[in-house]
């Protein structure tokens, strides 16, 4: 399927204009149907703004309910409060930060608090940027890995060496995207059996003389499990030992880096490991802000080669800035700033156990039924993925997911990749607002519909074509 492409001139609605409520118009009610604007190019002249508030409105009410999408791990409710800011600071540049200082403040402050979080040996020697999101977020650390390979390599590289990263296949799509459009070589490690994610021992063995880098991800999208990352460091510890091989690491924390500080204090993920160099995490996902704000953070200047880093004078002002997007607005980043200061570390605490509690108190209902079996239990990221019992043969997950979105659930089911492409699943993600109370109607939809598919011949969705995109 082609990215965007205008309509079909063939098709009958090709020049359907959009329908005007009589109502619509601001003091004529007739003289407003005649202004209904066309669907597929400008309209020649203006609408009053109500009317083209209500066109907008009407259309989008088709679409799903946010707080009922147990596929995404976007955060889908803010207090009020965020919502007034976020709205008081739209239309700010963040990237102006001569005319905007307090909110580039905020921002520096944000990577403050979040190198202290995540233990850089000295929080004010580590430097980190706001993105977009994690996608933008991962590209910059990848960009980071490779530079600092090539000016390692500067005798080979690009005339006999071509750079390779080793990730798993369970890996976020922008990772696969960083390869494609940087020239990487994606080294991937496939899932076997019952292991669904990176391997220490298997990505220590990946590793030459021309790997940038290990990808190791705290909570995979596919079924919400951390991946080992002290025994990956561990392993090229091991390895640099037997070869001077010197692989750094960097932790894609899109949504456990904002968890596993909260209610796994225990885990040593993060800088304390001396070849984390660097980390990233979605402030959009369990960072509990609306999207789209993303954070990346170095260890020290030293893993951030100074050449990324732009100084231009923009309006004014002498202006760093390591991005792959310029302009974009200030609001997420305040709405991040507030979020810190309004949860602390004991709030963001209790919000993350609750989802959690919600997680597993869900799992344990789904798998009572009889019907479902447990990949994994929601006891890391607040995610759980499951399957069919081995003795279901009446229905399969695709099928479960469709009726479950007939009563307005968003519930993926989609298969695993290699060498796990037998395997298919469901997912369900518990975020801050999806509440045990939500969880309690889940089941209950998912206990009436239980009988009629149990009563089906055979699966009606046994397709791998019928698979959301939703994992990720």
């Amino acid at each position: 399927m082609p990215l965007h492409q205008g309509p079909d001139a063939s098709h009958p609605d090709h020049e359907r204009r959009l329908a005007l409520n009589p109502f619509y118009g601001a003091a004529d009610p007739i003289g407003g149907m005649t202004e209904a604007p066309p669907r597929h190019r400008l309209p020649d002249g203006p609408l009053p703004p109500m009317s083209a508030y209500q066109l907008v409105h009407d259309e989008l009410m088709l679409d799903g309910n946010s707080r009922l999408n147990l596929a995404t791990f976007v955060t889908t409710w803010m207090e009020p409060q965020a919502g007034v800011l976020m709205g008081e600071c739209r239309d700010k540049n963040m990237i102006d930060k001569d005319e905007y200082p307090r909110t580039a403040e905020l921002e520096r402050r944000c990577v403050a608090m979040l190198a202290d979080l995540w233990n850089a040996p000295d929080p004010a020697a580590a430097v980190g940027c706001s993105t977009t999101g994690s996608s933008e977020a991962c590209m910059l650390a990848g960009m980071a890995l490779k530079r600092r390979w090539t000016k390692r390599n500067a005798d080979r590289y690009p005339a006999s060496a071509r750079p390779n990263l080793v990730l798993g296949v369970n890996v976020q799509v922008c990772w696969e995207k960083f390869c494609e459009f940087w020239e990487v070589e994606p080294r991937l490690v496939p899932m076997e059996g019952d292991r669904f994610h990176l391997d220490a021992e298997t990505a220590a063995a990946l590793c030459d003389e021309n790997t940038i880098g290990v990808v190791a991800v705290l909570g995979s999208t596919f079924d919400g499990s951390y991946e080992p990352v002290a025994e990956i460091c561990a392993a090229l510890d091991a390895l640099q030992e037997r070869t001077g091989l010197d692989i750094p690491v960097h932790v894609d924390g899109a949504s456990g880096a904002m968890v596993a500080p909260f209610l796994d204090e225990d885990l040593v993920w993060d800088f304390r490991l001396p070849r984390v160099s660097s980390i990233n995490t979605s402030g959009h996902k369990y960072g509990l802000v609306y999207p789209g704000v993303g954070w990346a953070l170095w260890r020290s200047p030293e893993e951030l080669p100074e050449e990324l880093v732009f100084r231009v004078n923009y309006l004014g002002g002498d202006m760093p800035t390591f991005a792959l997007n310029f302009s974009r607005p200030g609001a997420q980043v305040v709405a991040q700033y507030y979020t810190f200061l309004r949860l602390g570390r004991e709030g963001y605490r209790a919000v993350q156990q609750t989802s959690r509690d919600v997680a597993r108190g869900l799992a344990e209902r789904i798998e009572a039924m009889g019907d479902f079996q447990l990949l994994t239990h929601g006891n890391q990221l607040p995610v759980f993925a499951f399957t069919t019992a081995p003795d279901v043969t009446s229905f399969d997950v695709f099928d479960v997911s469709r009726r479950l979105r007939e009563q307005g659930w968003l519930v993926p089911a989609y298969t695993f990749p290699a060498n796990r492409e037998d395997l298919s699943v469901l997912r369900v993600v518990c975020r801050n607002g999806f509440s045990a109370d939500l969880a309690g109607l889940l089941i209950e939809d998912l206990s009436r519909l239980l009988p009629e598919l149990r009563r089906q011949s055979h699966p009606f969705t046994h397709d791998k074509e019928a698979a959301t995109s939703f994992h990720h």
